[in-house]
């Protein structure tokens, strides 16, 4: 919920004042004509598939005390907004991307009784995130990133939507380009910072791990200290991009940098891992100070346990307690469509990792695979992975080698050009061509893979957010 003035709006985002009303702007900043109500602000984006400016008069007459357009109002909304008496502004440039960031940030500065712990990395940012939240909501008010909404509309939505009894902040931040971790963390100012690692994702568009790595350290341009809590950031420390990060970006900006991971000199570190049962991993975290606890979590791969490690430190470094904070962590069940286990009208156990990959989180999907006992067949079906641009061939290619290695009676391969280079390594590495389906879309799947399946098999089903994958999972789930 916001409460700001319209002058004050106007002021903090550079937005045009075409009418000014006195409907009192006390309500929440929606996107979504159809969730307005009274006393909200109503930002009307120019989509591709929906122009929110023509559903400008609709949300005066639900109750939008303000109206952003993003084109200039029709004479009649012009007078609409007169009549009910609320206020009309017309954004920068029309760029309602900027207005939402400029006033999110604005009411950040507001806020300065926050606490902001801001999450990203290539992989495991949205479980790293939900983890921080069940840990901190033992013991503090949290409020954090909705699902993945971590882009340049998703995180000021965040900061936008924070309860007013909120005390920490947990903003999720993505990103696609050099430059949008920048306008994201001058946004929301966090003190703590995670970055859970540096992989291949995007590296299509930008072009090499190292540009990534240093799109990602844009974090700490925006981060500050607040009270007591200097402002840190915590990596992984046997990443390879740790000490290029930390030396290039954070220190010289007088950033502290800790580490966490399975090294002695860890502030933070995890112990005796172990992967049991239904893939779940158990592991012992330590610190310097002696303190030790063994837990075994809900969410299944050991890559659990490098995301509690993010977590907890961050949560430790709040001031927080770690035993609490580790047992909610430890208990809290997967994210949906990241390595949730669901099970299929047949009876058969569903994976499902569809929401998005990459090849590391393709690696570690297949892992869980392969761990999880099954008295039925192992089944994985992999669609292509976006945005690797010149190195689409080359790591789709590891990923169907990588297959070959696991003990997994069938792989459908989805998709075109890679597609057909996993299937091919798959092969040239040793996997029988009977254990091989190699199908164009979904729909396919559908065709081949409910006929067959049993309540003895388990199926993973991992790819990009573009395969569609998760829809043979809504198909074939009870």
């Amino acid at each position: 919920m916001i409460c700001m003035s319209a002058r004050d709006v106007v002021e903090s985002t550079g937005a045009m004042l075409l009418v000014e009303g006195k409907r009192p702007l006390a309500g929440e900043v929606e996107i979504d004509s159809r969730r307005v109500g009274e006393g909200s602000l109503f930002v009307a984006f120019a989509g591709e598939k929906v122009d929110g400016n023509s559903y400008i008069d609709a949300a005066l007459d639900a109750g939008a005390a303000v109206v952003c357009a993003s084109v200039e109002p029709a004479q009649a909304t012009l007078e609409h907004a007169r009549r009910v008496d609320a206020t009309l502004l017309r954004a920068e440039g029309d760029d309602c991307e900027e207005f939402l960031l400029r006033l999110a940030g604005a009411w950040r500065a507001l806020h300065q009784d926050w606490t902001v712990v801001a999450v990203t990395g290539s992989v495991g940012k949205t479980t790293t995130k939900d983890m921080l939240r069940a840990g901190i909501a033992t013991q503090r008010r949290v409020h954090a990133t909705a699902g993945n909404h971590n882009n340049l509309i998703g995180l000021p939505m965040t900061i936008l939507s924070a309860p007013k009894d909120a005390e920490v902040l947990v903003c999720e931040c993505g990103m696609n380009h050099k430059g949008e971790i920048l306008r994201l963390t001058r946004c929301c100012r966090p003190t703590i910072a995670v970055i859970t690692n540096v992989g291949t994702s995007h590296i299509g568009l930008l072009g090499s791990r190292e540009n990534i790595a240093c799109a990602k350290a844009e974090i700490v341009e925006g981060m500050e200290a607040h009270g007591d809590i200097r402002p840190t950031l915590i990596l992984e420390s046997g990443g390879d991009f740790t000490s290029f990060v930390s030396e290039k970006f954070a220190r010289p900006k007088g950033i502290d940098v800790v580490c966490v991971g399975s090294h002695a000199g860890d502030i933070l570190r995890a112990q005796d891992v172990t992967v049991g049962e239904e893939s779940l991993p158990t592991a012992t975290f330590v610190t310097q100070d002696g303190w030790k606890k063994t837990v075994t979590f809900s969410v299944p791969g050991r890559v659990a346990v490098s995301d509690a490690l993010m977590a907890l430190e961050a949560i430790t470094l709040l001031g927080l307690d770690r035993d609490m904070a580790l047992d909610a962590i430890a208990t809290m069940p997967p994210t949906r469509m990241r390595l949730s286990v669901l099970h299929a009208v047949c009876g058969a156990r569903i994976i499902d990792d569809s929401y998005n990959a990459s090849p590391s989180s393709m690696a570690a999907a297949l892992d869980v695979l392969s761990r999880m006992p099954t008295r039925g067949r192992r089944i994985a079906i992999l669609g292509e992975i976006g945005e690797l641009g010149q190195e689409e061939k080359r790591l789709h290619g590891y990923v169907g080698a990588y297959v070959a290695a696991k003990p997994i009676d069938l792989v459908v391969f989805v998709g075109k050009d890679a597609a057909r280079e996993m299937a091919e390594a798959a092969k040239t590495m040793g996997l029988s061509e009977d254990a091989i389906e190699l199908v164009e879309s979904v729909e396919d799947v559908m065709k081949i893979i409910p006929p067959i399946l049993k309540d003895t098999d388990t199926v993973l089903v991992k790819a990009s957010r573009a395969a569609g994958l998760d829809a043979f999972v809504r198909g074939v789930v009870a």
